[in-house]
C-alpha cells in the first residue's frame, strides 16, 4: 500500500517498474486509489514481444535472476489491467522497434516513430496513458 490518502495526485507515473511486480494489478489498482478523479496514470514498460525481451528472457534462463523474475506484458495485458482498475484508456505508443545491435539499431531508428504508432507488437518499450473517471469513488 502506498503511504498517500486517496485522490493525492494529478499524475501517477510508473515507468519499467511493472515488469518486476509479481502483482501488477494490485499495483495499478494501488496508484489509482492515490490518484485523483480526472488525473492521469503514465505507465512505460518493457514489451512482451520484441528481441530484447526475448533476449532477457534467455538471460533468466541461464541464470541471470533479475531476468528470472520478470514478466513481460503486451500493450493489451497492460491496457486491460488498466482498464480492469477502473481507468479509461488513452494513447499507446511503442518504440525501440530495432533488435539489439548496433548496426541494425542505426538502420532502422529513424522509422521507430513510425513503428509506434502503427502496431506494439516488437516494441521493446510500451507507453500507455489512461485517465482515472470524473465519477469514481475516492
Amino acid at each position: 500500500m502506498l503511504p498517500f490518502a486517496d485522490s493525492s495526485f494529478d499524475v501517477v507515473t510508473c515507468v519499467a517498474v511493472l515488469t518486476f511486480v509479481r502483482e501488477a494489478d494490485m499495483a495499478i489498482r494501488e496508484m489509482t486509489r492515490v490518484l485523483r478523479p480526472g488525473g492521469c496514470l503514465v505507465i512505460g514498460d518493457l514489451g512482451r514481444w520484441s528481441l530484447w525481451a526475448a533476449r532477457r528472457r534467455v538471460r533468466g534462463w541461464f541464470g541471470a535472476k533479475f531476468w528470472r523474475a520478470a514478466r513481460f506484458r503486451s500493450a493489451r495485458q497492460l491496457a486491460a489491467l488498466m482498464r480492469t482498475a477502473g481507468l479509461s484508456v488513452g494513447p499507446i505508443q511503442g518504440s525501440v522497434f530495432f533488435p539489439p545491435c548496433t548496426m541494425l539499431a542505426h538502420l532502422m531508428a529513424p522509422i521507430d516513430d513510425q513503428l509506434g504508432t502503427i502496431t506494439k507488437l516488437g516494441a521493446a518499450f510500451i507507453a500507455i496513458r489512461a485517465t482515472k473517471p470524473e465519477h469514481a469513488p475516492k
